[in-house]
C-alpha cells in the first residue's frame, strides 16, 4: 500500500507519536515495552541482561510463579488442552470456567459471578450494557480509562465528579432528574494515586438517591480488607455494592475480568453483554490459575499482613526522604517529579541502578503531575525495600526533586 498518499489527521497523529517515541529513544528515556526475559522469585527479574529488584508490579501478593498456581495451569492444559472450542454462549464453557466463577462468587459474597476475557473489556462491555441514552453515570475523575470509555460507548450523560469528593457527587445526583436511571462507578484503590474511595459515603449517596453503584476493585482485590476480599471488608459493610467488578491479572496472576452480584443481574449480563457472547472464552489454564489463586489468597493470609508492611514501610520512607507520595495509603506509592521529563529521566538514573520504576506522564496524569508510578509487594523483604528507596533518594537529588 501507498502510504505517501494519506496526508490527513490519522497520519498526523501517528507521526506525531512516532516522533515522540523517536526522541525518547534517542536521549535515553525511552523505558516502555521491555522484554523481561526471565522472573528470579517473587521480587527480581531479568532485564536487558541485568537482574533488577521489581517495583512495578500488579502482583501484589507476590503469587506469579506460585507453585499450587503453575500446577492448576498445568493440570488444565493437559485436560482440556490450550484452547476452548469458542464463545461461551455456545461451545466454549468448560467446567472449569463454572467452577472459577463459583468460587469468585463466595470470595465475594454475592449470588452470582461472570467472567471475560479482560478486565479493560469488561468494563467497556458492563456499563455499555446496562445504561443507555437518558441514563445518566457519574464517574470519579481518576477512574480507569476503560470506565471511562464504557461510559461514553453507553450513550449515557456522562458525569464525572471531582476525584473522591463526595460533597460535589452529591451537588451532581441532585442536579440529575430524579427519575433518571442512575450508576455510580468509582475505582476502589484508584491505579495511579494508590487513595480509596469513601465507600461508606458513596453508599449512603446512592441509597438516598436510588443509584446503582459499582466499584472497580482492579488494584483492591488481595489488598484491602483483613481476609483480601476487598473495599467491603475494609470498611466492614457487607453487602452494599451492586456491580463488584474486578480483574484476573494483578493481585491474581492470570488474565481476565469479572463481575460479581445478584443473580438477575449476571443472568442478563450472560445474555446481553457483547463482550461474553462475542468473546472466545478464557482458555483453561488461566481460567484454572485465576481459581486457585483465589483459594491461595484465603489459604494464606500472611501475604496480605506482609503487604501493608511492606507498603507501610516504601510510602513513609519515600516521604521521609522528601517525596511527595500523594494521598496513598495502599501498594501504588507514586513518587512525584512533576515535568514529564523530569519523570522519564528518573527512571533511567533509577533503572541504571538495577531498580525497576516506570513513568506514567500526560495525559495519562495531569500536566505537571508526571511520577514514578512505584509498587511493592508482599514478595519484597526489608532490605530490598530501603535499597530502592535509596537509589530514587540518589536519584531524586541528583534531578532537582528533592533537596
Amino acid at each position: 500500500m501507498d502510504h505517501q498518499r494519506f496526508d490527513d489527521a490519522v497520519t498526523k497523529r501517528i507521526n506525531a507519536m512516532v516522533e515522540r517515541v523517536e526522541q525518547a529513544k534517542g536521549a535515553d528515556l525511552y523505558y516502555y515495552n521491555q522484554p523481561i526475559t526471565e522472573l528470579r522469585g517473587g521480587a527480581r527479574v531479568l532485564v536487558r541482561g541485568r537482574e533488577m529488584g521489581m517495583f512495578a508490579s500488579y502482583s501484589y501478593l507476590g503469587l506469579i510463579g506460585h507453585p499450587r498456581i503453575n500446577k492448576a495451569a498445568k493440570d488444565a492444559i493437559d485436560k482440556y488442552g490450550t484452547g476452548t472450542h469458542g464463545v461461551r454462549s455456545l461451545a466454549g464453557t468448560l467446567d472449569v470456567h463454572i467452577e472459577l466463577e463459583q468460587t469468585i462468587t463466595d470470595f465475594k459474597h454475592a449470588e452470582a459471578a461472570i467472567t471475560y476475557t479482560s478486565g479493560y473489556v469488561t468494563n467497556l462491555t458492563v456499563v455499555s450494557t446496562l445504561m443507555g441514552r437518558h441514563d445518566y453515570v457519574f464517574s470519579d475523575k481518576l477512574n480507569h480509562a476503560s470506565i471511562v470509555d464504557g461510559c461514553m460507548m453507553s450513550g449515557a450523560k456522562f458525569v464525572r465528579f471531582k476525584h473522591n469528593d463526595l460533597n460535589d457527587l452529591q451537588r451532581r445526583l441532585e442536579e440529575a432528574p430524579a427519575s433518571a436511571t442512575k450508576l455510580v462507578i468509582a475505582d476502589a484503590v484508584f491505579s495511579m494515586d494508590g487513595d480509596i474511595i469513601d465507600l461508606p459515603r458513596v453508599v449512603d449517596l446512592c441509597n438516598k438517591h436510588h443509584a446503582w453503584l459499582m466499584i472497580d476493585e482492579a488494584h483492591s482485590l488481595g489488598v484491602l480488607g483483613k481476609t483480601g476480599r476487598g473495599i467491603e471488608e475494609h470498611f466492614g459493610l457487607g453487602d452494599v455494592v451492586d456491580i463488584k467488578m474486578g480483574t484476573l491479572s494483578k493481585t491474581i496472576p492470570s488474565v481476565g475480568g469479572y463481575v460479581a452480584g445478584r443473580k438477575d443481574l449476571i443472568t442478563y449480563l450472560r445474555h446481553a453483554s457483547r463482550a461474553y457472547i462475542f468473546s472466545a472464552a478464557l482458555p483453561p489454564a488461566q481460567a484454572a490459575a485465576a481459581n486457585e489463586s483465589f483459594k491461595i489468597i484465603l489459604d494464606e493470609p500472611e501475604r496480605i499482613e506482609k503487604l501493608r508492611v511492606n507498603a507501610d514501610q516504601f510510602i513513609m520512607g519515600l516521604k521521609k526522604r522528601g517525596f511527595d507520595t500523594l494521598y496513598t495509603v495502599t501498594a501504588i506509592v507514586p513518587v512525584l517529579c512533576g515535568d514529564d521529563m523530569v519523570a522519564y529521566a528518573m527512571t533511567r538514573e533509577v533503572q541504571n541502578k538495577d531498580v525497576f520504576v516506570l513513568p506514567v506522564v500526560s495525559p495519562a496524569v495531569e500536566q505537571g503531575k508526571a511520577r514514578l508510578r512505584a509498587t511493592v509487594t508482599a514478595a519484597h523483604e526489608p532490605d530490598e525495600i530501603e535499597h530502592a528507596m535509596n537509589e530514587i533518594e540518589i536519584a531524586g537529588k541528583k534531578l532537582g526533586v528533592i533537596k
